[in-house]
């Protein structure tokens, strides 16, 4: 790991008058597991959100999906579909489900059934028949599927038996068995759907949550913790561990004294110059994977006078991205030429997609005759895989435009806020990103920035170029990947001429842990999963006794 990550030159390593609250010696991590994560969930349903703080408190903890990403093999593998065959016009999807699958029992829910095909209907046409008497239960829409336009890539939904359920399609989609592998595209249970509308508590399904997944929700406090215990009856292997436990802790340097003291068995999103501090603990190791993600700082193309490409190009122009990667992310990622990282296997060593140009930058500004320009970047407020100080990011940008006369304001709320805020679309600009959910490279595309997605919270630009759109469609039409990657590097092109946003980075993934820790494995993808991983200790501190209790 000394080799991966080597030691960051003038890093003032932190000491014991830093984490004095937590004190200094370290300890042995507790029985079951305590991940220190860095933000509450917006929902316990990741239909619903596109965050990826929610995304990895629900979608492998509490749910399953008809298909798994393996990140390890690159392919599909099966899930609670047990085996799936494709028609030869590529427009019907027949899955057989995996059978005896138990839902999650809990105080105030009892299934009297397995999983089954309904489970799978109420599931997806929740999100894709406005008339379904669960569609409008959501307040935020289901903006992945709704960024993909899933709505119009099915046609119906059929139930051919308990166990068998067929998807057709309206066009040829090489991306649709990569979307339903997706963190986004778990089961819920159609029975406690019915349940809860004899009871008149509809939005239940979204706050108390029922899946087939390894663990069961126990107990939220909100800005505390999310308690979890093993489901009994998962259809797999059993977790290892009998309690999970996420500890919400915003600031990293928290997060990081909890993991040296002991109250954490796993710490989340780690800032890149906590790697020495780290390093400096034999008892702390640091798991690293390079990441299937972008950082981008977005601009509003529908706000005046974002909606000018040459104030876009301008503001790109005058930002050091250099600079931004010694500072914030310290030799832990590389300079994003485009949106596709370099593991793609679409991505092409493409020419960088604007060079660091202050009087290039002003002339640009001239020519629209701006003189005076203040405007407001949005920042997040939590690390996140692609940024993992988007405040730290936003400050720099701040500082690299005051020398072209632009004024910055740089706005940030707590976590949930935030996302609420973000999704009134009434921001100048937002410096954000994105984590893809498998290696297809239609997932950096379509999500983010096809015109479907304006509508969604994923479309952070708020740009639909109908051009991009065909490519996009004539990528996911075809199943030839030369075919597809010259389309991707076409969609490339056009997003490079235009400049919604402008990417900054792709982050190698990180996460701190003690080496009691075993089977945790990272992935380049979104999510976590704590199914195989277990910590060995024989002592507890204070604080773990009373999150596990």
């Amino acid at each position: 790991m000394r080799m991966l990550i080597k030691r960051l030159s003038g890093y003032a390593t932190l000491t014991c008058l830093v984490i004095l609250a937590a004190g200094c010696g370290p300890k042995k991590v507790p029985p079951g597991l305590v991940y220190c994560s860095e933000g509450n969930p917006e929902s316990f349903n990741p239909q619903l959100v596109t965050s990826g703080t929610t995304v990895d408190a629900t979608s492998q903890q509490i749910y399953s999906s008809l298909i798994d990403y393996d990140g390890k093999s690159a392919q599909i593998v099966p899930s609670l579909a047990s085996r799936w065959r494709i028609s030869d016009d590529k427009l019907t999807y027949t899955f057989t489900l995996r059978e005896n699958v138990s839902f999650h029992q809990s105080s105030t829910f009892t299934p009297t059934r397995y999983f089954n095909a309904d489970d799978v209907l109420f599931s997806f046409n929740r999100i894709i028949d406005p008339q379904h008497p669960f569609h409008l239960v959501s307040k935020t829409g289901y903006p992945f599927f709704q960024s993909i336009g899933f709505d119009k890539q099915i046609n119906q939904i059929e139930k051919m038996s308990d166990n068998e359920v067929a998807f057709h399609l309206n066009t040829p989609d090489a991306s649709f068995l990569s979307n339903l592998a997706s963190g986004f595209a778990v089961i819920l249970s159609q029975e406690y759907a019915q349940v809860l509308t004899t009871r008149e508590q509809k939005a239940q399904i979204d706050r108390l949550p029922i899946g087939t997944g390894p663990f069961k929700l126990n107990k939220y406090v909100k800005n505390e913790y999310i308690r979890y215990h093993r489901n009994e009856q998962y259809w797999r292997t059993l977790p290892k561990s009998e309690l999970l436990v996420f500890d919400i802790t915003p600031k990293s340097t928290s997060r990081l004294a909890k993991l040296i003291t002991g109250d954490c068995s796993v710490s989340a999103l780690p800032k890149a110059g906590e790697l020495e501090v780290v390093l400096a603990h034999d008892e702390l190791e640091i798991d690293s994977q390079p990441g299937f993600n972008v950082a981008f700082w977005a601009f509003n193309t529908q706000k005046p006078p974002f909606d000018d490409m040459r104030v876009r190009r301008a503001l790109a122009h005058a930002v050091d991205r250099e600079n931004i990667l010694r500072a914030v992310y310290q030799k832990t990622a590389v300079k994003a030429t485009g949106l596709l990282p370099p593991m793609s296997w679409a991505y092409s060593e493409n020419k960088p997609i604007i060079n660091y140009d202050p009087q290039e930058a002003r002339r640009l500004l001239e020519e629209v005759g701006i003189t005076e320009l203040t405007i407001d970047i949005w920042a997040m407020p939590v690390a996140r895989i692609y940024n993992p100080n988007a405040l730290k990011a936003a400050e720099l940008i701040q500082a690299d435009l005051a020398n072209i006369d632009v004024k910055v304001n740089i706005i940030s709320y707590d976590w949930s806020v935030f996302n609420q805020k973000l999704s009134q679309r009434d921001y100048d600009s937002v410096l954000i990103g994105w984590t893809a959910d498998n290696s297809d490279p239609d997932n950096f595309f379509t999500p983010i920035l096809s015109c479907a997605s304006v509508s969604s919270s994923s479309n952070r630009s708020r740009w639909c170029h109908p051009d991009l759109d065909l490519i996009l469609a004539q990528a996911r039409a075809t199943t030839d990947r030369e075919e597809r990657k010259n389309f991707y590097q076409a969609a490339e092109a056009i997003f490079a001429s235009k400049l919604p946003m402008l990417p900054l980075a792709h982050a190698t993934k990180l996460a701190f842990k003690h080496k009691g820790v075993n089977e945790m494995k990272l992935t380049p993808f979104g999510g976590i999963s704590f199914t195989g991983t277990e910590a060995e200790t024989s002592e507890t501190t204070t604080a773990q006794e009373e999150a596990l209790q």
